[in-house]
């Protein structure tokens, strides 16, 4: 079992930034790919980034690409998600999500574990 648990949500003004973090407890962090998705009030839950288990590779959905960044330190168990230059259109809540590789990820096809969300909202 892996426990994934979000934090760094909040109230930020447009244009402003967030970091977000998903500290894991489990089994071994560094094997799992991981991501991040997010869910608007009335919308599906979408894909933002994901990182690959060695961290060498990083997927974007195109609007995000440039303005949020993902990491991740296995040494500290835990994954980040930068966001610059928010927009009210961010406002969701934010998912953190382990899987085997980073293509079932990106794809959501197989995710073995989700985190319980942090809210993030952006006001105009």
């Amino acid at each position: 079992q892996v426990q994934l648990v979000e934090s760094g949500g909040g109230l930020v003004q447009a244009g402003g930034s967030l970091r977000l973090s998903c500290a894991a407890s489990g089994r071994t962090f560094s094997y799992y790919a991981m991501g991040w998705f997010r869910q608007a009030p009335g919308k599906e839950r979408e894909f933002v980034a994901a990182i690959s288990s060695s961290g060498s590779s990083t997927y974007y959905t195109d609007s995000m690409e440039g303005r949020f960044t993902i990491s991740r330190d296995d040494a500290k168990n835990t994954l980040y998600l930068q966001m610059n230059s928010l927009k009210p259109e961010d406002t969701a809540v934010y998912y953190c999500a382990a899987g085997p590789v980073a293509r079932t990820v990106v794809s959501g096809t197989r995710i073995d574990y989700w985190g319980q969300g942090t809210q993030v909202t952006v006001s105009s």
